[in-house]
């Protein structure tokens, strides 16, 4: 057998994360799927617009590092279902702006409880110093990123310094 490069997933912090994030995400997710026919990306795009009414998909996309087609996709699923509103920004007419309407408040009123409900479950096992060095590190981890995003950004893509 030849060597190969040799990657060890359990230590590999991408996939630890994305295992356990698809697991959390797939717990919480087939409540609110039977109950309210949801999917996830849709859940995602709601629970931002929610407290951020009148983003526009883009800025969705960016704050849930989700691709721009997933969101285009349930953005459009969340207006035909008549949960979202997609009006025309009076600034700039080549953007949308995105709203819950009443029904989409209305599911996500009761979805945020069982979604807090889950990860209070959750996060009951760490002792309260354990919670706060997790956030603590996920901030920092999260920091860490985007420093390493933008140094590995091919060059050609980065803007010249005045």
């Amino acid at each position: 057998m030849p060597d190969h490069a040799r990657l060890v997933l359990e230590r590999f912090l991408p996939y630890r994360l994305s295992v356990l994030t698809n697991r959390i995400s797939s717990a919480i997710a087939r409540e609110y799927s039977r109950r309210f026919d949801l999917s996830v990306n849709e859940w995602r795009v709601m629970a931002v617009l929610g407290p951020h009414p009148g983003l526009s998909a883009n800025q969705v996309a960016q704050r849930t590092a989700m691709d721009k087609v997933a969101v285009s996709r349930a953005v459009a699923r969340l207006q035909a279902s008549g949960r979202l509103q997609r009006h025309t920004d009076p600034g700039d007419l080549r953007r949308s702006i995105l709203h819950l309407t009443d029904a989409g408040y209305a599911v996500y009123d009761q979805i945020v409880p069982l979604a807090l409900g889950f990860e209070r479950q959750v996060l009951d096992g760490l002792p309260a110093e354990e919670r706060d060095a997790l956030f603590r590190l996920l901030d920092r981890l999260d920091e860490l990123e985007l420093r390493a995003e933008a140094t590995s950004a091919p060059t050609a893509a980065k803007k010249p310094t005045a």
